[in-house]
């Protein structure tokens, strides 16, 4: 008679472990991940809308349209930086 249940598989590999090469340290502040957003989506969104410049037709639209999605994100994380810290 054939076994309804399979075996569980062997644990021959070691669980996955990401690399620390780009890892944020978890003692950084809320408000300094923010700003640091903040800041590479303004530079984000200077270098997308220059390159819009150099391109034509459909190019140029998504062009344009990945800078207006990278102004509403940046828009979120400033909305976000003065709920952490608001500026009376």
């Amino acid at each position: 008679m054939d076994k309804l249940i399979p075996d569980p598989p062997f644990e021959t590999e070691k669980p996955y472990s990401p690399s620390p090469f780009f890892t944020v340290l978890p003692d950084i502040s809320t408000e300094n991940l923010l700003v640091h957003a903040c800041e590479s989506l303004a530079s984000a969104s200077v270098m997308t809308n220059d390159f819009a410049t150099f391109l034509t037709g459909p190019q140029r639209n998504t062009a344009l349209a990945i800078a207006q999605i990278i102004m509403l994100a940046e828009l979120a994380v400033n909305r976000a930086l003065d709920n952490v810290d608001p500026q009376v």
